[in-house]
């Protein structure tokens, strides 16, 4: 036990509490990833992450046929149907003989699916089956990118249709053009010549892996209702597909040495092993989700839970700085701020920000825009904001409706005691308002109302 209470010792202070600045570049690099990987390993420990595999696990039996019989009808309009049993046989490679086996029975399944005899009800369902898979696939991404908001209902409908129906096709097409290069007479021609034909046939290996890795950072891109930084997408791809081949070639090993479970489970063992690559497969997605999160905001890694909590003068402190930042920016006519902006503007992790943000909206003082994200701006005049009201919103956030401070027991001191703090409050802010608190001036609160009051239209001579 000393043993492992010196080690452990050893590891917070030459990887947690070493400045990274001071190290050189190698060093620095390895420190990070270090903390990147323990971060990630806390969060599988925490078992959110291996719930949340779990639960996609009994989605995907549900909705794989009704998935592969979407793509497979928009991919038959381009011809191109024939290249989903390849594809499927090499996600199922892993378990052998067996994954043969159930490729040829999904695919006789989504040939016998016939959408004149489904009629609109069955279509609609065979539609809601898939979404609902893509759904439950953000919402597991939004919980490791500390997202609280999903995407709106019409937004989400038009983004899971075009991956339903673009995805297959953008995939199908990448594998159909690298097959047709590596097939070309050019390329014939040049892996006669050395060291060219070892560097085609080095790259011929290394394309299965880029592939996946492309899958992966798309997915990491493209499904967070987030910004994701293409790096940090591309760094949880490369994990993710690193780790996907290896368990694949372990799971491999796995299933050659695993007679003696089909000679116990008999028929189930089939089902037992696809339920365990499947829930596999969805961790090591949702790990390197996790991986490119951290890689992204590595002011999480040191954080051991995984909601914020912030004392109640943290908040009010991040709401005065906010709508300062907000109506600073209102007035100056620069662009609106997004979440992201605010969490570097601030140097507060973006989830301590939309936990104020949304306090702030609830009160109706500031109202987001339409775009992608969302930029904030004021939802009423500055000038006419008092300061009092912006503390009132932050100090009341998240008050359950049914259980308010008025039907808490009378106590007369008590409430005294609030009622001479709250007259005190008033008193020290009496007529202070979020334009004092921006510190802006006369002229540039003139500047801001002359630039948007609406232009008469001149008339012509």
């Amino acid at each position: 036990m000393p043993a492992i209470k010196q080690a452990k010792s050893y590891f917070y202070e030459t990887v947690w509490d070493t400045d990274l600045t001071s190290l050189p570049v190698w060093r620095a690099r390895l420190t990070f990833l270090l903390r990147l990987v323990h971060a990630v390993t806390r969060d599988l420990a925490e078992g959110q992450i291996t719930l949340r595999a779990m639960s996609l696990v009994y989605t995907t039996l549900l909705s794989l046929v009704p998935l592969l019989a979407v793509s497979f009808s928009v991919l038959k309009a381009f011809g191109v149907h024939n290249q989903i049993e390849p594809l499927l046989l090499g996600f199922l490679a892993p378990l052998g003989e067996q994954g043969e086996e159930i490729t040829s029975t999904v695919i006789d399944f989504v040939e016998n699916i016939k959408v004149g005899v489904l009629g609109a009800i069955g279509l609609g369902f065979l539609f809601y089956t898939v979404t609902a898979l893509v759904q439950k696939v953000e919402l597991a991404f939004n919980f490791t990118w500390r997202v609280k908001r999903p995407r709106p209902l019409v937004q989400r409908f038009s983004q899971y249709l075009s991956v339903l129906t673009v995805g297959p096709v953008l995939v199908f097409s990448a594998l159909g053009i690298t097959a047709s290069l590596m097939n070309t007479s050019i390329v014939q021609a040049l892996v006669v010549i050395e060291p060219v034909g070892t560097i085609v046939a080095v790259v011929g290996k290394l394309i299965p892996y880029m592939l996946i890795i492309a899958a992966f950072t798309f997915i990491y891109a493209f499904i967070p209702n987030t910004r994701v930084q293409f790096t940090s997408a591309l760094a949880g791809g490369a994990a993710a597909g690193v780790l996907w081949q290896s368990t694949g070639w372990a799971f491999a090993s796995f299933i050659v040495g695993s007679i003696k479970y089909t000679a116990i489970y008999s028929g189930f063992a089939i089902i037992i092993l696809v339920m365990i690559w499947l829930y596999l497969s969805w961790l090591i997605l949702l790990v390197g989700g996790s991986f490119a999160f951290y890689h992204q905001h590595p002011e999480y890694m040191r954080m051991h839970k995984h909601d914020l909590r912030l004392s109640n003068r943290i908040k009010e402190k991040i709401a005065f700085l906010v709508m300062t930042a907000i109506a600073r920016n209102y007035y100056r006519n620069q662009p609106a701020w997004t979440v992201e902006a605010l969490a570097q503007h601030v140097g507060t992790p973006s989830g301590a920000i939309e936990i104020v943000i949304n306090a702030i909206e609830q009160h109706g003082l500031i109202q987001q825009t339409a775009n992608e994200p969302p930029r904030y701006l004021p939802a009423r005049a500055l000038e006419n904001i008092p300061i009092k009201e912006l503390l009132d919103a932050v100090r009341a956030a998240d008050e359950d409706t049914n259980r308010d401070a008025a039907q808490f027991p009378a106590n007369p001191v008590v409430d005294e005691m609030m009622d001479t703090m709250d007259r005190a409050l008033n008193d020290a802010l009496q007529g202070k308002t979020i334009k004092d608190l921006a510190g802006c001036s006369t002229d540039e609160s003139a500047t801001r109302t002359q630039a948007t009051r609406p232009q008469k239209p001149q008339s012509v001579r």
